[in-house]
């Protein structure tokens, strides 16, 4: 069951115009504030300021330097274009998938990264 992000009510799913068909996969309106909230589908996740992961859209990713055997590659013709295009390897840790991306990781992800090991060290 699916929750309002704004107020927490129910949701259900509504009709989609053609236009709303080809930027999202579902639309959501609540029983409660009434508000719509759309799904994005997942090809918009390639344009942007910011690299974002293929399947699940979060910014918190980690930027390799060589492929890893054991998690898996995404495939398919983005990824493909974007690897051609000269982008860098990242990595999900949630999905915990590799793709390649020309966009650079999130400033925002970037210094909740960096102050992790800071804080270990000074711990220590």
């Amino acid at each position: 069951m699916r929750k309002c992000g704004y107020c927490g009510g129910r949701v259900r799913q509504v009709h989609r115009t053609l236009l709303e068909r080809l930027t999202s996969q579902a639309i959501y309106k609540c029983r409660e504030c009434h508000r719509d909230q759309a799904v994005p589908r997942r090809f918009r996740y390639h344009f942007g300021p910011h690299c974002r992961c293929p399947l699940c859209g979060t910014y918190r990713l980690k930027r390799l330097e060589s492929r890893d055997h054991i998690d898996p590659m995404f495939t398919g013709f983005l990824n493909l274009c974007e690897r051609i295009a000269g982008g860098r390897l990242h990595h999900c840790c949630y999905c915990r998938i590799q793709f390649y991306d020309r966009r650079p990781v999130s400033a925002e992800a970037g210094r909740s990264q960096a102050a992790e090991p800071d804080a270990v060290k000074s711990d220590a």
